[in-house]
Order: structure tokens, then C-alpha cells, then sequence
């Protein structure tokens, strides 16, 4: 059986057939996907007959025309079948109005008018009625079945959306794909003329915004090819890249002497980062030394990622505005670095003060044991506020105890071991290690459940000290909002905010209330009494909303103007990704973004059956 090549089904002004021979070699030799968001005739489409494509138009009869032959072909053929080449059955079926049809139908008539009207053009009036003459043309093709059926095979492969441009662009293009623009032309011509009047009202200002959001693809690291008029504005516009200007042919004007034009090619390939090369490299052994924690958003998972792109930069001190679990810091130290690390959250510092800070100092064990013993009277506010929702009654005393203890212990650094050691125990003796939920509903009798919190405790305590070691540098742990945070120097900025995302919280405070309360001593927090947690509340952040999010990293990133700065940020947060770049590149001359492939693995979303804990982690980076 023989093959037919698809085609494009549609007579279309402007359509880009005739400069295929121009246009075909410049198509990359590989790519992610193909998008085309000016789609009209698509003739570039059905040339390349891609495996994996999004074309999209923001006529709805145009796109209702190829959704059906991609759905329904054999319907629309029926349909065609009926119509005849006369004046009398065009102006009778130009009158009908599209939506009113089944959708089969609707696609069949916008083909039957589109072969028989004056030129193939398309055009409405105010009301939006299609309204350009018949063609008079002796024997036009209505219904090429066989042209109808390939193109449907074709169509069948691509997702077909009805939108503008910008949406289907920044929804839908990623790293590698291949993006096709044809928009409206710039009005030089009277081809460009005669697009005004269309649907397709597209002007210079537009034609300004379209840059823009090309500058972003290249950015992003698309493959991009535009066309055009040869028109001064493209030129401006798009100087930096390569424009070729091909001698073309119009149809629809009545003058033959104004059917010869130009047209020009720009050519976008992806914006080559040749500065940063994501080459995940072996981390000092002492890393691993860092004790292992369930805590929400840790990087223990891209240490080698981060480093691979610090490593890039010749910086001695970093600052990890964001400390968290501490591992980051944690892992600069072991590169030899001076590292400030900060938190607003008081359990934060004081791991980063027992493990960051502390270069010289551990905790014996003997020590260790003997705040597991009462030596005075604690306050019992574990016991009494507490009772019955985390721990056992001899649990919750035994806490108080070291408490107690902990509070009496003189050398800052010991203390803090201590605190960590404590704070560790309680998280492991947790189910999930959160405090979102009261009881042992989750409890899956896995070992660390079933230690003892002595036994947790020790452990800990064992694990904190064979994380001591001193880099040679002077280290410093803080706690303070990041926005107020001072530092003398700050050559390389580490920035991993709360991410703000519509699909879930980013409240550290109320998956770890209690252990954070531990840390403070509850001081300076107001618990919840008429919660089941008794939690407390959570502190003030900006990161809390897309436009306070937006309106931190604005700030941050003026105040550390002059250090490298390293972004965090997931693919499913707020800002976006364009957004990040453009709110970075106001302060930095290059700015770079690198995907990471990452999943998730805490709390419940292991359970769910979607994919949203399987993303793509971003590191922005401004030098």
C-alpha cells in the first residue's frame, strides 16, 4: 500500500510550504518535542510529521477543524461529500454559524469554505462572521480523503490546544524542545495588511512581547525558529542571533508587481552555558559523617549537584541563608570553606552551632549519661502540657529531665550537642518524625520505634561527636530572619527558602513544633491550647505567598548583589521559573538554570497515586 505524505488540509495566507527548502535544514537534528502555538496551516508540522508534538492556534474554528480530522476523520469526509463547488451552496453555507454544527460538520465546512473562497483566506468581519467571496474556481479539491486520512494520522500524535501563544509557551516549553513561530507578519506589506483584519490582530508592540518571551525560551534552553517580514523591528529585535532573508512569493494580492517580498529566518539555538557543567563530583568523605535526618526539604540528596556547581566558583566563605537541617553548611565545612549558616528556626542553629560552628568540642559519654539523671526538680511542662499525645508518661519525664540538665551545661557547644542529641531522639522515637498528628498511628515497627529514648538519646549524641571536626576556618552559627541576617563577607550565597506552592504548605513550624519548642524552651511562643497538637504559632515568613515569595527573593538578591548566588527551587513552586531568572538577572549578568531530576520522599505523598513528589529541583545560579 502506498504511503501518503501528510500535508496541510487548509489553504493558508502566508503558509509557510514554500520556504520548507529553506526552513528544513535549520531543524535541529534531535529534540524533546515539537511546538508550534501560530499554527494556521501548519505546514511545517506536516513536513517534519513529529513523534511528540504541541501545536496550538488561538482561533477555536481552526483548532475545532484539526481536532476532528485527528478524532473523527471519516465523519468530516462524510460530511465534505455533501457540499458542491456552487455560488449558491458557498453563500448558503458560509451564512451558517459554525458553533450551532456538531463539531464533525463545523470542521467540514470551514474546509469546504476554505477550498472554494477567494484565495483560501481567512477572514471575519466585527461580528465575527466569516465573510471573504467565493474563489469561482473551476474544480477545487473539497474532499481529499486520502490527504485527510495521512494528515489524521499525523494529527493523531500531537496535543491540540486552543490558546494564546504566551500561555502555550510558558506552560509547556522545556529544556530541548524544538519551538516553530510563525505569527502574524509586521505590516510592511500587503499581505501583512490584509493579517490585520483577520482574527489574528498582531501589531508592533506584540511583536515586542513575542521577543520577550523568545529571550525566555533561549534562556530556558529551547531550539527556536521564527518568521518573519523582512521588517527593520525583526532586525532590532533579534540582532544577536543569526537572520536570513529569503526572496518569496505572495498570492493574494491582486498586483503581480507586489507579489514578490522578503521574508527572513531567525535562528535561536538553546543559550549555551559553557561556564557551568553539572559534573557531579565525590564529596569528602567527611560528609557522610553528618547525621542523617527525616527533615522536610533536606539536601542530603544534591550535595553532589550543589558542590558540582560551587565548585565552579573560587569563594572562601558561603553563607547558607537557609540552614535547615544544617547538611549544605555542613557540607561547605568539609570543603574547606568559612561558613555562617543561619535559621529562624532556634532547633536549625543549634545544629549548625553543634556541628558547623563547633570545630573542636564533643560531649563524653559519661557525660552524656549523667543527664539522663534527675538531679533536680524539673518544671515537668513535657509531662503536664504534653500528656498523652507524643510519648509515654515515663518518656515525656525522662525529657524534662534533660531538659533540665541540658540548661545547667556551661560549655556552649556541649550544650548544643546535647540539645541536637535530644531533638534527635524525639524526631526518631516519632512515627514520619513530624508532630502534625497525636498517638502512634503510623507506628510500622521499624527499629528506631523500637529503642529506647535513653538508647535514641546516646546514640546521638555518639553521632554528633564523630561529626565534630575542625576545617581551619571560623565558622559561625546565627538565628535570624535571612532578611536581617549581617555578614562581613559573603562570597558565594546559598539561598533554599520554604518553596511556595498552591498544592501544599511549606510550615516547617507545624511538622516540628514540638522538637522546635524544645529548642526555645517554648520561650517566646504562644501553644495552641485548644489544638489536639497543642502547637504553636508559626512564625511570620514572606514565603508564605507567590508575591511575598517574589517580593523576598527581590530582596535578597539586591542585598547579595555581590556574591555568587545559588538558588533551590522546585519546578512545581511559585515564582516560576521565568520569573526566578527575571527577578535574578536584574542584579546579575548571568544567570543560569539547571534541572535536576528529583522525588520527594516525605511525609504522605509516597501514598499518593499522582506524581507531583516526582520534579524537577532547580538551582538557579547568578555570577
Amino acid at each position: 500500500m502506498e504511503i501518503i505524505q501528510a500535508k496541510p488540509i487548509l489553504k493558508w495566507a502566508g503558509g509557510k510550504t514554500q520556504l520548507l527548502g529553506e526552513l528544513l535544514p535549520k531543524v535541529p537534528n534531535s529534540y524533546s518535542r515539537y511546538i508550534e502555538p501560530f499554527f494556521g496551516g501548519g505546514a511545517m508540522f506536516f513536513a517534519l510529521q513529529p513523534e511528540n508534538a504541541i501545536i496550538a492556534d488561538s482561533n477555536p474554528e481552526i483548532i475545532n477543524v484539526y481536532r476532528e480530522v485527528a478524532d473523527h476523520v471519516e465523519d468530516v469526509i462524510q460530511y465534505l461529500k455533501q457540499y458542491e463547488n456552487t455560488s449558491e451552496m458557498f453563500y448558503a453555507v458560509r451564512s451558517q454559524e459554525w458553533t450551532a454544527l456538531s463539531k464533525a460538520e463545523a470542521a467540514a465546512r470551514t474546509i469546504f469554505l476554505n477550498k472554494t473562497c477567494f484565495n483560501g483566506l481567512y477572514r471575519v468581519n466585527k461580528k465575527g462572521q466569516f465573510n471573504v467571496p467565493f474563489g469561482k474556481y473551476k474544480n477545487p479539491k473539497i474532499c481529499d480523503e486520502e490527504g485527510l486520512r495521512a494528515a489524521s494520522v499525523a494529527l493523531q500524535k500531537a496535543e491540540i490546544l486552543c490558546g494564546d501563544y504566551l500561555l502555550v509557551l510558558e506552560h509547556y516549553a522545556q529544556p530541548g524542545d524544538f519551538v516553530f513561530l510563525d505569527p502574524p507578519y509586521l505590516p510592511i506589506s500587503e499581505y501583512a495588511d490584509f493579517k490585520r483584519y483577520t482574527k489574528e490582530q498582531f501589531y508592533e508592540e506584540d511583536h515586542i512581547e513575542l521577543s520577550k518571551m523568545i529571550m525566555n525560551l533561549h534562556e530556558r534552553g529551547c531550539y527556536i525558529i521564527l518568521t518573519n517580514s523582512n521588517h527593520p523591528l525583526v532586525h532590532e529585535l533579534y540582532a544577536q542571533f543569526n537572520i536570513d532573508v529569503i526572496q518569496t512569493r505572495r498570492h493574494i494580492s491582486c498586483n503581480g508587481s507586489t507579489r514578490k517580498g522578503e521574508d527572513v529566518i531567525v535562528t535561536i539555538p538553546p543559550k549555551e552555558h559553557t561556564l557551568i557543567k553539572l559534573l557531579p563530583k565525590p564529596l569528602p568523605e567527611q560528609v557522610s559523617a553528618y547525621p542523617p535526618t527525616r527533615f522536610m526539604g533536606s539536601k542530603r540528596k544534591l550535595l553532589s549537584e550543589i558542590w558540582s556547581v560551587a565548585s565552579h566558583f573560587k569563594v572562601n566563605t558561603v553563607v547558607d541563608l537557609f540552614s535547615g537541617s544544617g547538611i549544605v553548611g555542613y557540607m561547605f565545612k568539609a570543603q574547606g570553606k568559612a561558613v555562617v549558616c543561619n535559621d529562624y528556626m532556634a532547633m536549625s542553629a543549634i545544629f549548625t552551632k553543634a556541628m558547623v560552628e563547633n570545630n573542636t568540642v564533643t560531649l563524653p559519654l559519661e557525660e552524656a549519661r549523667e543527664l539522663l539523671v534527675a538531679h533536680k526538680e524539673s518544671d515537668h511542662f513535657v509531662a503536664s502540657t504534653f500528656k498523652d499525645l507524643y510519648y509515654t508518661d515515663e518518656e515525656n519525664d525522662l525529657i524534662d529531665t534533660l531538659r533540665t540538665n541540658i540548661a545547667l551545661i556551661k560549655d556552649q557547644y556541649k550544650r548544643a550537642i546535647a540539645m541536637s542529641a535530644l531533638i534527635r531522639a524525639c524526631t526518631k522515637k516519632r512515627p514520619r518524625g513530624i508532630f502534625t498528628y497525636t498517638g502512634q498511628r503510623y507506628n510500622d515497627g521499624r527499629k528506631d520505634l523500637q529503642k529506647t529514648l535513653e538508647q535514641q538519646f546516646l546514640e546521638a549524641v555518639e553521632a554528633i561527636n564523630n561529626a565534630v571536626f575542625d576545617n581551619g576556618q571560623k565558622n559561625r552559627s546565627a538565628q535570624s530572619d535571612a532578611m536581617d541576617l549581617k555578614v562581613e563577607q559573603a562570597d558565594l550565597v546559598y539561598i533554599d527558602p520554604p518553596y511556595y506552592s498552591k498544592l501544599s504548605d511549606n510550615e516547617y513550624v507545624r511538622r516540628y513544633h514540638f522538637v522546635e519548642g524544645l529548642a526555645r524552651d517554648w520561650k517566646g511562643v504562644e501553644i495552641q491550647q485548644h489544638t489536639q497538637t497543642k502547637k504553636f504559632k508559626s512564625y511570620p515568613t514572606p514565603f508564605s505567598t507567590r508575591t511575598g515569595a517574589a517580593n523576598a527573593f527581590d530582596h535578597l538578591f539586591k542585598k547579595y548583589a555581590k556574591s555568587v548566588l545559588i538558588v533551590s527551587y522546585s519546578s512545581n513552586s511559585l515564582p516560576t521559573q521565568d520569573e526566578m531568572v527575571a527577578i535574578m538577572a536584574k542584579y546579575k549578568k548571568h544567570v543560569e538554570v539547571i534541572p535536576i531530576d528529583y522525588k520527594y520522599s516525605f511525609g504522605n505523598q509516597n501514598d499518593a497515586k499522582t506524581h507531583r513528589n516526582t520534579v524537577k529541583e532547580y538551582l538557579f545560579v547568578g555570577y
